[in-house]
């Protein structure tokens, strides 16, 4: 029997479809025959006492869920979202460079210092990556800072405005889609894989209209035999390139071709979306901390 805690914050529990997956996976490792214990942040030091430890809250190496994770992985335990992903994945520059380095298919992508962000470098990279380009802020989440630049003017404002929270600005190329593939990972194995469906007149996973009222996906669920070979094989390449850890990772097709538009950290098990299909998620993460085997989709 493993003791396993699952660290979260108030707000985590606040959505009602995250809260019934915390349950679930509590409900799984007692069918399991493990112990499973909610701990918040005035319990992080009660993190020795336990087996493994499971993240569910928003991850950055400036949250306290990170010191769990330091916390849990200094003193051994199996830990999701180790540490050192949660470094690369809430840096988006560093993120989509260990994906350059390892060859890993992705829309062109540079990135600019606040000297280069100037017409003549829009310029250019409108002739090079076309129109639109996309602009991020390295250390966004959930679609915010990241926007579409049409003419050299929105380019310089857009990228002026994000490098007052960063160093250095990604751009991208737009590539245009109804739907982004989800590809959940753990240890190198794929969990389950759904598609978001981007919402009308939207281009972003989490969009807003023109009232800026929330315009979010759908959560489509997608049968096993439904998923293309290569789609696995792009997104296992992503997630080998950031580590061995829990990642959801964001990809487009594009005429028949994958390329990863992201990889996260700590991504969305929400009970009746993610799960839909794949109810055994829970039992696989827990067999996961608790150091037994299981078995991916392929």
């Amino acid at each position: 029997m493993a003791r396993l805690a699952i660290f979260t914050e108030r707000y985590t529990i606040r959505r009602s479809v995250e809260l019934t997956a915390l349950t679930n996976f509590r409900m799984a490792a007692a069918k399991l025959g493990h112990d499973c214990d909610f701990i918040f942040r005035p319990e992080i030091m009660n993190i020795p006492r336990y087996d493994g430890l499971f993240i569910r809250a928003f991850t950055d190496p400036l949250n306290t869920s990170y010191v769990a994770g330091r916390v849990a992985e200094a003193y051994g335990l199996r830990v999701i979202d180790e540490p050192d992903s949660i470094v690369v994945c809430c840096d988006k520059v560093n993120m989509y460079q260990h994906l350059m380095r390892a060859g890993v298919p992705m829309p062109d992508t540079c990135f600019l210092t606040e000297d280069e962000v100037t017409p003549e470098q829009a310029r250019e990279l409108f002739e090079s990556f076309g129109t639109p380009l996309v602009l991020k802020a390295p250390n966004s989440a959930f679609s915010a800072y990241v926007e579409k630049a049409h003419d050299e003017q929105q380019f310089v404002k857009i990228g002026k405005r994000f490098l007052r929270r960063a160093d250095r600005l990604v751009v991208q190329q737009y590539l245009p889609s109804s739907f982004d593939w989800r590809v959940t990972m753990l240890d190198g194995k794929v969990l389950f894989v759904v598609k978001y469906i981007m919402a009308e007149g939207a281009w972003r996973i989490h969009d807003r209209d023109e009232d800026g009222k929330p315009n979010v996906c759908t959560v489509q669920a997608v049968e096993k035999a439904q998923v293309p070979p290569t789609l696995i094989a792009v997104a296992r390449a992503a997630a080998n390139a950031i580590g061995r850890s829990l990642y959801g990772i964001d990809i487009k097709e594009i005429d028949d071709d994958f390329l990863v538009i992201e990889v996260n950290d700590n991504p969305n098990i929400d009970a009746g979306l993610e799960d839909r299909t794949n109810p055994e998620v829970y039992r696989n993460v827990v067999r996961h901390l608790a150091g037994e085997p299981w078995e991916g989709w392929v």
